[in-house]
């Protein structure tokens, strides 16, 4: 501990001290479960913006990107190229439909579309996935605190519960947003010095680096092969890791419901609009660094790699850097646990607590209510976290595999929700339940790349879904007013407003906007070809 050092502690701990001191001042504003939930719809969309990037950059990225790009090569930039075309989606069809309704909870909507089962099941969902993923974070981050301190990475999982659970508890999602702000800041900080340091430590000229790399096949971005057991295809990236992203963005309450705390329809599509046209350059960012670090350390195999960024780091020797990283990394972790309680809180709370167990309970107590589910997911998520103690591979490619299994049904159910008019209640839930068999089988009993699982599952849910539907409730004749087709109808019959400043309100209208998103997806595809052509 003491080979840290005094600057290195004051930096860590006067950044924690920030982000309790920012909980407590927002607190002050946080009277009932709406405000903690949305926030009085007050914040500025640029902020949920980078709240929305800080949260699923996370410190995986910063840990694991690098150690994936060690091990593999650029290639695995493949599984972050399609954000352009998931918040294209995800903000024309999906973002009206929530921002509309007006609910705390996004699974408010299925329960509207089919019943109060199909949203029981895809709460659930969630708060499994969620619990799961936040996991992972939160080893993520005790791999930082042992490997700086010496502390055990359990006690330091228990450490960096705490402080997250402090601040989200007293200030909900306006202390989420905001501290996410200063914790995105502090992250990108981090990550630019290292990215400079290593150009300032490599072994040679960066053009002998670069060149000498791609000899070694480490710099080819776009690996057009069609391998269903490869997990960096550009084939995967664009067509399986686009249906799983959309899951991520478009179906996780987690995602969508700070945008619902946006003033209007449009400040919410502007804030996953910055995610759609930043994303890359931050995953470009984290995998070059990992080929770099590939270069600096000769290739030399680590007993993590997740430590590989800061071992660099604590052989660059610069005074105050293993501060700056290790705040960087909190950061990282606390902008994803923050989030992820304060979403594990709503769902338990509004799709569980407030309606089967008490559906007469004053604001007031709702919001104590949700404090006390902030608590015990707190406790809960630590315990996987233990589990993945014990994993050795990258955590940015394990927690990927983990939220595969889950994409498969949530893509099922808000897509055929939009689109299906046959899909009923019951029908939607054989198909998850033949989904949930179908991957579990896949995943075991063959070797199918883990990106793929998303689309084989999907399919499945969709196809039988549709099928049992037919077969136990029949043809079905009228659209659902929760479909795309359905709200289109009702906004034309009934003579509504479609835009809002310019904004679409219907879900299924693209803003011209959003079709800039697309070009742009061509124009990084061009970027990465020239960037190996170029070498």
């Amino acid at each position: 501990m003491a080979n840290f050092g005094t600057l290195n502690w004051s930096i860590l701990v006067g950044y924690i001290l920030l982000n309790l001191l920012l909980g407590f001042v927002l607190s002050k504003r946080v009277e009932t479960a709406e405000d903690f939930y949305l926030g009085r719809r007050t914040t500025p969309w640029w902020a949920i913006g980078i709240s929305v990037i800080a949260t699923y950059v996370s410190a995986l990225s910063f840990l694991g990107g690098p150690a994936w790009s060690y091990s593999n090569s650029l290639a695995v930039i493949a599984i972050h190229l399609n954000y352009p075309i998931v918040v294209f989606l995800v903000v024309t069809l999906f973002l009206p439909f929530f921002f509309n309704s007006g609910v705390a909870s996004i699974y408010d909507y299925i329960e509207q579309r089919f019943g109060p089962t199909s949203r029981t099941v895809i709460s659930i969902i969630f708060l499994v996935s969620q619990a799961l993923t936040s996991a992972a974070i939160l080893y993520a981050t005790s791999l930082v605190i042992q490997f700086i301190t010496g502390i055990d990475v359990r006690v330091a999982i228990v450490i960096v519960t705490v402080i997250a659970l402090i601040y989200t508890m007293m200030g909900g999602i306006a202390a989420v947003i905001w501290t996410d702000v200063i914790q995105a800041g502090v992250l990108f900080v981090g990550a630019f010095i290292i990215f400079f340091a290593l150009l300032e430590q490599m072994p040679a000229p960066i053009g002998e680096v670069l060149a000498d790399l791609k000899a070694q096949g480490k710099t080819n971005p776009l690996d057009f092969s069609f391998d269903w057991t490869a997990e960096a295809t550009l084939w995967s990236g664009v067509i399986a890791m686009t249906i799983f992203h959309v899951t991520v963005y478009g179906a996780n309450q987690m995602m969508v419901q700070r945008t619902l705390a946006a003033k209007n329809i449009g400040d919410a599509k502007k804030s996953f609009l910055l995610m759609g046209f930043t994303a890359f350059f931050i995953y470009f960012l984290f995998f070059v660094l990992g080929i770099l670090l590939f270069a600096y350390f000769g290739g030399r195999e680590f007993e993590n790699g997740n430590t590989i960024i800061l071992t660099f780091a604590s052989d660059y020797g610069m005074p105050g850097l293993m501060g700056v990283i290790a705040a960087a990394i909190v950061a990282a972790s606390m902008s994803s646990l923050d989030s992820s309680f304060n979403s594990l809180a709503t769902v338990s709370t509004v799709d569980f607590y407030q309606k089967y167990y008490r559906t007469d309970g004053s604001p007031e107590h709702y919001l104590k209510v949700s404090r006390i589910f902030t608590a015990v997911w707190a406790l809960v998520i630590i315990v996987p976290a233990f589990i993945y103690v014990d994993s050795e591979g990258s955590i940015l490619q394990t927690l990927s595999k983990i939220g595969s299994y889950f994409v498969g049904a949530k893509l099922s159910m808000f897509g055929l929700g939009f689109f299906s008019r046959q899909t009923t209640e019951k029908g939607l839930l054989v198909g998850v339940a033949v989904g949930f068999g179908v991957i579990w089988y896949v995943a075991t009993e063959t070797d199918i790349a883990w990106p793929w699982y998303c689309l084989i599952g999907g399919t499945v849910n969709i196809v039988v879904s549709m099928l049992a539907s037919l077969l136990i409730d029949g043809r079905q004749t009228e659209w659902s007013e929760y479909s795309i087709t359905g709200q289109q109808r009702k906004f034309k019959e009934q003579g509504l407003p479609e835009k809002d400043n310019g904004w679409y309100l219907v879900p299924g209208k693209v803003d011209s906007v959003s079709y800039l998103l697309l070009v742009f997806f061509a124009l990084t595809l061009i970027f990465l070809y020239l960037f190996e052509a170029l070498i």
